[in-house]
């Protein structure tokens, strides 16, 4: 866990903790280790699994924060728009099963965004796989800025 170089915390029986009481514990066959630091300085570091930026879906929880989306997709006609939108999704699943997508409808529109990106140079990468994998949709393909959902280890 320490030679990682990462600091974070464990779930224990349902219940979360933080790297001090993981560190803390006492293992059989294994060193004592005591750490003093103040109330504050805990506070700070917090718990893993909670906080206002973190979301759980079924059994992943996710950070939430601020990244860039690629809209593939956005129709106002309300015969056809959201049916399209749904179409689309299922061929950009075919070939890209791993990509997070989103369909979403915010009067009048229904959109369909894709990606979960830190930043917009890895979106930028995506979205010309998207566009040489769907050359009919190069015109409706753009980036935006927004918030992301990235997902935790557990």
């Amino acid at each position: 866990m320490l030679g990682s170089g990462s600091i974070s915390a464990q779930v224990t029986g349902g219940k979360s903790q933080s790297i001090f009481d993981a560190l803390q514990e006492s293992e059989n066959g294994s060193g004592v280790v005591v750490i003093h630091q103040s109330d504050a300085l805990r506070k700070m570091v917090g718990e893993r699994f909670q906080g206002a930026n973190v979301e759980t879906a079924d059994t992943i929880s996710y950070i939430k924060m601020q990244g860039f989306r690629i809209q593939i997709y956005s129709g106002n006609d309300q015969r056809k728009s959201k049916d399209e939108a749904f179409l689309k999704e299922h061929e950009v699943k075919e070939i890209f099963p791993d990509m997070p997508t989103y369909v979403t409808y915010k009067a009048p529109f229904w959109n369909l965004r894709v990606g979960d990106f830190r930043t917009h140079e890895e979106a930028r990468r995506i979205q010309r796989q998207l566009m040489d994998a769907f050359p009919d949709y190069k015109k409706q393909m753009y980036i935006l800025k927004g918030e992301i959902r990235i997902p935790m280890n557990n």
